[in-house]
């Protein structure tokens, strides 16, 4: 594991994230086989696992508990975790440890510490939109990356593809986000909690009664949450409300972003979560 300096980073939002995974560790004892398969698949549907080469080398940024790690180790013959959290990162290597093909970094995603155009691919899930440069950091990891790898990211979505009311109903959620991520540890942990109880699991379960009575549930918020178990509500209410730094882009800025960048081939997943796009390496 390296040990360097970060930048790119805010370290308020670094140590909330520790906090967040050390307390939801994402392990087998709690996070179920069928979620976490269900939920990598609507982040890696699009990705070309194809282009990769034999003994593909790869980077989780932002790997959190490596919740997503567990799953693409053992396809790849070496995968890089890395986090400006240490407090992540060692949840991460307690989910992997009976990997042998993995490497911890303690970095953020401005300081990089691998070599340039080494990797065959790279992935980073709901992370650079938490970063002060989002744009820079989908720069930096291209640098890392070989001409024709595969580059999959998911960032917060502006709700560009969502109707007037719902952007509204968002906007007022947000407020609530902005005081509630400036508590101390202790009562955020709980606010987020009761948020679960009193708000995605009765939306949640809502849709799934309108999906069961034969009818589109998919303009309802927090519909994506009506097969998840509550842990993944918990987990998901405390990310989504005890995190300072939030930033959201529409498909288009994120097209551009990833142009900007030096990729091209750009595709964007057509189901929810959004915006999750993958691009090549020119």
């Amino acid at each position: 594991m390296s040990d360097r300096p970060s930048s790119n980073v805010d370290p308020a939002v670094a140590a909330g994230f520790g906090h967040e995974w050390s307390t939801f560790q994402q392990g087998e004892d709690t996070f179920s086989a069928d979620d976490r398969a269900a939920i990598f698949e609507s982040y890696f549907h699009i990705f070309p696992w194809d282009r990769l080469p034999a003994t593909p080398v790869g980077m989780d940024v932002g790997c959190g508990s490596g919740r997503w790690s567990v799953m693409v180790a053992p396809r790849v013959d070496h995968l890089h975790l890395l986090d400006a959290s240490a407090d992540a990162l060692n949840v991460a290597r307690k989910n992997l440890a009976n990997a042998s093909n993995v490497t911890f970094h303690h970095a953020s995603v401005g300081d990089l510490p691998l070599s340039d155009a080494s990797l065959d691919f790279a992935f980073s899930l709901g992370v650079l939109h938490h970063v002060p440069d989002t744009q820079a950091a989908i720069s930096k990891i291209s640098t890392k990356l070989k001409p024709g790898a595969p580059f999959l990211i998911y960032l917060y979505y502006a709700l560009d593809n969502r109707p007037a009311w719902y952007r509204a109903l968002w906007k007022f959620s947000n407020i609530f986000r902005v005081v509630i991520s400036h508590l101390p540890e202790k009562p955020r942990l709980w606010i987020s909690q009761l948020i679960a109880v009193s708000i995605y699991w009765p939306l949640a379960r809502f849709a799934a009664l309108v999906e069961k009575l034969g009818f589109s549930a998919a303009s309802l918020p927090l519909e994506s949450y009506k097969d998840r178990a509550f842990y993944v509500m918990r987990t998901d209410a405390y990310d989504r409300f005890c995190t300072r730094l939030e930033q959201r882009f529409t498909r288009q800025q994120i097209h551009n972003m990833l142009t900007v960048a030096g990729f091209q081939d750009i595709r964007f997943s057509d189901r929810v979560p959004y915006w999750c796009a993958v691009g090549i390496k020119r």
